[in-house]
């Protein structure tokens, strides 16, 4: 059983996603926050597998309750088209992916299944505005390039930062699906990396990728 903190400041959005997911028989919702710091005590106490944030909470923000808790819960960030900035540096507190807050029913407990998973979920229909935002912010100065890297591994590196899938991904280098995941897999090992979205964020940050 997927257990599930809802954080939003809104008792109808809330509401709504636990009418939701009280339907899934997979997904419970274990607690409710509807304020940033109430979602550390909550995450904290209650100890969830994921945590759906909203950004724009009163007394403390999501990006700065998912830094605190993205080590005790995979967070899945709620967002809206206008609050891209937040969103990168949602990613950058540790968040596994982000959706929009109109999202459907079925996308919403598919997301949380693949980010129980130890995998990352990025809105499609917003991947590209994001890193066009992404690239254009200022690249931290404590950033150093990726070191380690085999000339295969920095390829795989810049097309996972495309938003390419394992298949699409072996396609383009001409190699098989396996070899791929391998590659990620290594990646993932010597960056230190969660998931696909921090390597995103790495390739971006060390400047191994930029929108094309």
């Amino acid at each position: 059983m997927i257990r599930v903190l809802l954080a939003d400041d809104q008792p109808l959005v809330r509401t709504g996603f636990r009418m939701i997911l009280d339907t899934e028989p997979d997904i419970s919702v274990a607690g409710e926050a509807g304020d940033g710091d109430s979602a550390v005590r909550e995450c904290l106490r209650l100890r969830p597998d994921v945590t759906v944030m909203d950004i724009r909470m009163p007394v403390r923000d999501g990006i700065s309750a998912t830094a605190e808790i993205a080590a005790h819960t995979r967070v899945l960030v709620l967002t809206t088209f206008h609050l891209d900035e937040y969103v990168v540096n949602a990613l950058r507190a540790g968040a596994s992916g982000f959706l929009l807050k109109d999202v459907d029913a079925a996308k919403l407990a598919e997301a949380i299944r693949v980010v129980a998973a130890g995998d990352a979920i990025v809105d499609p229909s917003v991947t590209r505005r994001l890193l066009d935002r992404f690239a254009r912010l200022p690249v931290p100065v404590d950033r150093v390039p990726a070191c380690g890297l085999t000339a295969r591994e920095t390829d795989v590196l810049r097309l996972v930062a495309r938003g390419l899938s394992n298949a699409e991904i072996a396609a383009e280098l001409v190699v098989t699906e396996t070899t791929v995941k391998t590659h990620v897999h290594h990646l993932l090992t010597k960056l230190n990396a969660r998931d696909r979205v921090q390597l995103v964020i790495f390739a971006y940050d060390a400047g191994f990728a930029s929108p094309s």
